[in-house]
């Protein structure tokens, strides 16, 4: 039986003239009021604003706008010309979005559904105000579900001796046009040539509150040490295990009494949400990557 689903997608189609504007550069006087300045005389009305300084003698100065401007279809690519001019006053490392382009999402699945289901109840919801295009997995266990919300699967297997064929399959069907690459449990290591490709576009759930647990069985390690707090990292991925910039965390506390079983009963709660936040934040552009740390403006 095929599952109709109603999906309300509307924050884009409410705000067709709204956009993003993503800023980190060397903090000093005057930047907040060069950008405000600039927007102000291209006729853009300043919605919402959040800045940080990371240290306001010699630090990090990041920036988070949201803006209407009237025609922005048209008018866009003029002013990502001009303010290059004030990009390059302040050392700047900026970009602007618009809200009403939704990011296109890759999600990589394994056996296990909890992250999957949880990012696809969301974007049923109109919660995640995105386009899922399709979904990868080296299993065949959730094409029938996957398949009932009309969204692509493609199932590539991998092994230690196919894994760069089934990279190179993978690259060639998510295509050209895909904004982020969502890891709900995909339990394969990324090549660090796929990782080049996708810089601070992939992210992954890890079922341990890092840095403690690292690998495998991470819920057998917190068992043994007989952990009172257990939690779920979203992180992007690089070519460090598990060591990427992290995005979100949660804990929950566990007692003596629960076994592994109980704990990974747990854990996939923490995780599902762990994930859909840190998504929801990337495609809502209110992340900002340091070397290995994120500004996370929420």
């Amino acid at each position: 039986m095929e599952l109709h689903v109603k999906r309300d997608h509307s924050s884009g189609t409410q705000h067709p003239d709204r956009a993003r504007m993503l800023i980190s550069c060397p903090d000093g006087p005057g930047i907040v009021a060069a950008v405000s300045h600039f927007l102000y005389q291209h006729g853009a009305n300043i919605v919402q604003s959040d800045q940080y300084t990371m240290d306001p003698d010699g630090g990090m100065f990041f920036m988070r706008i949201e803006f209407d401007l009237l025609g922005l279809d048209e008018r866009i690519e003029e002013v990502r010309t001009i303010f290059g001019g004030v990009a390059e006053r302040f050392k700047m490392n900026w970009q602007i979005f618009k809200v009403s382009h939704k990011k296109r999402l890759a999600i990589f699945v394994s056996k296990e559904d909890h992250c999957l289901v949880e990012l696809l109840w969301q974007w049923q919801a109109g919660d995640l105000d995105a386009d899922i295009a399709l979904v990868v997995s080296n299993h065949t266990d959730m094409q029938a579900y996957v398949e009932s919300f009309g969204i692509p699967f493609h199932h590539i297997p991998v092994t230690a001796e196919t894994k760069a064929e089934a990279e190179k399959r993978q690259l060639e069907v998510i295509g050209e046009n895909i904004d982020v690459i969502i890891l709900a449990r995909y339990m394969q290591i990324i090549s660090p040539s796929f990782i080049e490709h996708y810089r601070h576009r992939i992210i992954n759930i890890h079922h341990s509150f890092l840095p403690a647990f690292v690998g495998g069985k991470p819920y057998a390690q917190a068992y043994q040490r007989g952990v009172k707090i257990i939690g779920a990292t979203a992180h992007y991925v690089t070519e460090e295990l598990d060591g990427g910039p992290i995005i979100e965390q949660d804990v929950q506390r566990v007692s003596h009494s629960d076994d592994v079983n109980e704990l990974k009963r747990i854990g996939r709660t923490i995780e599902r949400v762990v994930l859909a936040r840190a998504v929801k934040w990337h495609i809502e552009d209110r992340i900002l990557v340091h070397h290995n740390k994120t500004v996370v403006f929420n």
